[in-house]
């Protein structure tokens, strides 16, 4: 039942678009794939429950156990030689996925580890990109010396976001965090005198090494990617160390965490202050990399669209919010010749995930 269901939701979807032959062309072949897809599914959970004891017997006899596996090797020398064979629209492309990446990761431990709902996340993002834009406009400051002062702005702005949320929780601590972002977006349109107001801030500049301009997109990925990496192994770090798992204690039980004598107070700061910290590295990336910031680009759908990054990939999963950010940006990108249809087989497909699979891609297992 539930497999016609979304076939012929699909086919409903479809059917302004092409006509009522197409509509039913569409059902058809969604309706296989669907069953098929849980027909191997059901298969499969009976294969997985027989071979994986074994696969991961060889795993741990094989040479996995190390730091850096073979797979992640190559995934780095392949995305270290990508400005070598990629044109400029695909390294444009690859580098807001970066942008994006960081600030998944920034989000992912203020939802994703402790649990708190963040729908301003695009404030702090925000407030990263105008910190290094003012700082480079008005006060001749170059990207590298910025930097520490944009990060310590940002986080101070988490500490104060974060105190007047300490006693809400859910759709509460939504609210609050949403009419942050919407605060800050407003301030940023309307001083004028400070931030220029609608018409934003131009002419900033890209970072520089030894005199050497890193504005154009070939050397930008680099600094991307470093950036990427460096927040990645910090993240992962992280989750794993006392306060990770501090976090994660509270996510499942509050009152259960307050109760072994975990300081529920001050984790929240630490989490709400931790990932302003990210959207921080994340705004002044984006603000060296577009040389212009304006209120427009950090609106409330931003923080939706970094909060279905994290859901798509699944809550409090590194590899999985990564893989949530390149979808969400590439996958618009990639289906940008069928103009009319992107949107609709972007939705259609959160949508699926959600039905299918709502844990999201690595969401789930939990050690």
């Amino acid at each position: 039942m539930r497999s016609i269901l979304v076939a012929f939701w699909l086919a409903f979807l479809f059917l302004p678009f092409k006509g009522p032959k197409a509509a039913l062309m569409l059902f058809a072949v969604v309706l296989i794939i669907v069953s098929s897809w849980t027909y191997l599914k059901r298969r499969g959970r009976t294969l997985r429950e027989k071979v994986f004891p074994r696969i991961n017997a060889l795993r741990a006899m094989s040479l996995s156990g190390k730091r850096l596996s073979l797979a992640q090797c190559g995934l780095l020398l392949f995305l270290i030689a990508v400005p070598f064979f990629a044109g400029d629209y695909v390294l444009d492309v690859a580098i807001l996925c970066g942008i994006y990446i960081i600030l998944a990761l920034g989000l992912n431990v203020v939802v994703g580890f402790a649990g708190l709902l963040n729908l301003g996340f695009a404030a702090f993002y925000a407030i990263g990109a105008y910190s290094y834009a003012l700082l480079n406009v008005r006060l001749g400051l170059g990207f590298w010396e910025s930097l520490p002062v944009c990060l310590l702005i940002t986080t101070i702005s988490g500490f104060v976001l974060a105190v007047p949320a300490l006693r809400l929780r859910g759709d509460y601590l939504a609210i609050v965090t949403l009419g942050f972002g919407e605060i800050i977006r407003l301030v940023l349109n309307n001083w004028d005198s400070f931030t220029n107001g609608p018409n934003g801030i131009s002419e900033i500049a890209p970072p520089r090494v030894y005199g050497l301009s890193l504005g154009g997109l070939d050397k930008y990925y680099f600094v991307t990617l470093a950036a990427v990496i460096l927040s990645y192994i910090v993240v992962k770090r992280v989750r794993l160390s006392k306060m990770g798992r501090a976090w994660i204690a509270m996510r499942e039980d509050e009152i259960g965490a307050s109760s072994v004598g975990i300081n529920i107070t001050m984790y929240k700061l630490y989490s709400f202050a931790f990932g302003a910290f990210w959207a921080g590295v994340a705004g002044a990336l984006f603000a060296a990399k577009m040389r212009f910031v304006s209120p427009d680009s950090f609106t409330f759908m931003e923080s939706v669209l970094m909060l279905c990054m994290v859901i798509l990939g699944g809550l409090g999963s590194i590899a999985g919010v990564i893989l949530g950010a390149v979808v969400l940006v590439a996958l618009p990108e990639a289906l940008r010749e069928v103009q009319s249809y992107r949107m609709l087989a972007l939705g259609a497909g959160l949508i699926l995930m959600m039905i299918f699979r709502p844990q999201g891609l690595f969401g789930g297992a939990r050690k």
